[in-house]
């Protein structure tokens, strides 16, 4: 992962040096005993069988009704929830953070609760307010789980919409933002208007039932990004499935235009790309272009994309023009170019401009890191896989530069790091990053 933060201003100067391979000998993994690296082994294997990866669910039912909750849960516990799970309870999951924290790794946590867009399942006010409670409790997990006295900006918390606002009043929203007339009364300066002065909304394209919830998600999602303030936690919102996510971007912007502004020291919020879309590269560089005029910080994550076989069976069954890139090819060339235009924002816009490139291809990893290089007070993260011990080669610059902390230049290094991933209780999912050097990150 890059993820590009202060200071990011002054010349751009090339790096000197030549690009060194990072691999990891095996060093990473000595908090793992025998038997972890076994069940990462069975699960690597496990996960790249196709008739698991498409009836996982079926087969969780099958195994529940044979087997017994009590027994299969035993099982999964054993196996794939285990692996990729820090831990069952806040105790859990800071030990587990500990282990990784011995190595140079901090945690970013999430709340990965989702409304599935076909689920059947009758959700109420009641489980939103669940899950704000969650996600508050993994603001303040995620704020105790880094080190007091180091920068509070290192604090970070994925954060998904569909936990607090319905797929149903989503989808509304979408098809309403995407007629020619109809986004006018949706405005993201009227939401966050909304959100902070607790008024209700009366959106003509909306019901009377489904105005009062768009009203109870906007406090929802004002509180989260409150609290986050607060505690200094950068919230980074996912991005979920096409036909739902014109109306993310809009809760986004509402969220941003409260506090992403340069008196609240932002991004707070971030936005998830996703370079799997043919419409990718062009809504960036609009947001990238409206939030520059506006003078607010940009704060984008960038990622290939984990819905692409959803979206297009929902594509072909509306009828539809395919929205996603034809092959791996052509999205690693989306990735390629939405990589060079936020390098090339870095660059241009300074502090307000924050990037974190999650890829775990070996190619955007090398051109991220590279280009990186060239940008002065960048700092440079790779990417691990959990359960894996390949090496992955990752070129880095030596030599001494300003470190992206603030720390004076010349005293420390920055220099590639690596990112783990794990999961909590409730979906708490923890994505690691570390910094080298002698500067406190």
């Amino acid at each position: 992962m890059i993820w590009t933060r202060l200071p990011l201003y002054g010349p751009s100067k090339p790096s000197t040096g030549g690009w060194q391979p990072l691999r990891f000998d095996g060093g990473a993994f000595h908090v793992k005993g025998t038997a972890e690296l076994a069940r990462a082994l069975l699960v690597l294997r496990l996960c790249a069988w196709p008739p698991l990866v498409t009836h996982g669910l079926a087969f969780q039912a099958w195994s529940q009704r044979l087997l017994g909750s009590r027994l299969s849960g035993a099982l999964l516990r054993a196996s794939i929830y285990g692996q990729f799970v820090a831990g069952e309870t806040a105790e859990e999951v800071r030990n587990c953070v500990g282990q990784l924290q011995a190595l140079g790794l901090q945690p970013l946590l999430a709340v990965p609760t989702e409304e599935e867009p076909d689920s059947t399942a009758k959700t109420s006010e009641v489980w939103y307010e669940e899950n704000l409670s969650a996600m508050l409790r993994c603001v303040d997990l995620s704020r105790a789980l880094v080190d007091a006295h180091g920068p509070a900006r290192n604090s970070l918390m994925q954060l998904k919409v569909t936990a607090l606002a319905s797929t149903r009043l989503c989808k509304e929203l979408s098809a309403w933002i995407q007629r020619p007339r109809g986004s006018s009364e949706l405005s993201p300066e009227r939401l966050a208007e909304a959100m902070d002065s607790g008024r209700n909304l009366q959106l003509s394209c909306l019901s009377t039932e489904q105005n009062q919830h768009l009203q109870a998600s906007l406090s929802r999602l004002h509180r989260v990004a409150q609290h986050a303030r607060a505690k200094c936690v950068r919230l980074l919102v996912d991005a979920e499935y096409t036909f739902i996510n014109p109306a993310l971007s809009l809760l986004v912007a509402a969220l941003a235009v409260r506090w992403n502004s340069p008196e609240e020291g932002g991004p707070w919020v971030w936005n998830t790309y996703q370079a799997y879309l043919k419409d990718t590269h062009q809504r960036l560089e609009q947001d990238a272009e409206a939030a520059h005029k506006a003078g607010l910080a940009f704060g984008v994550k960038l990622v290939r994309g984990a819905y692409l076989d959803k979206e297009r069976s929902m594509t072909q069954l509306q009828g539809k023009e395919d929205c996603t890139q034809p092959d791996y090819e052509a999205t690693s060339r989306s990735y390629s170019r939405c990589l060079e235009l936020m390098l090339r924002c870095v660059s241009n816009h300074g502090p307000p401009c924050h990037l974190m490139v999650a890829s775990h291809n070996e190619e955007s990893v090398r051109q991220a890191t590279k280009r990186a290089g060239w940008i002065y007070g960048v700092q440079v993260y790779s990417l691990w896989l959990p359960g894996g011990g390949d090496s992955l080669p990752d070129p880095k610059s030596p030599g001494e530069q300003e470190c992206a902390a603030g720390c004076p230049q010349g005293a420390g290094t920055t220099q590639p790091g690596t990112v783990a991933e794990t999961a909590g209780k409730d979906g708490l999912r923890c994505l690691h990053q570390h910094h080298q050097g002698p500067c406190a990150q």
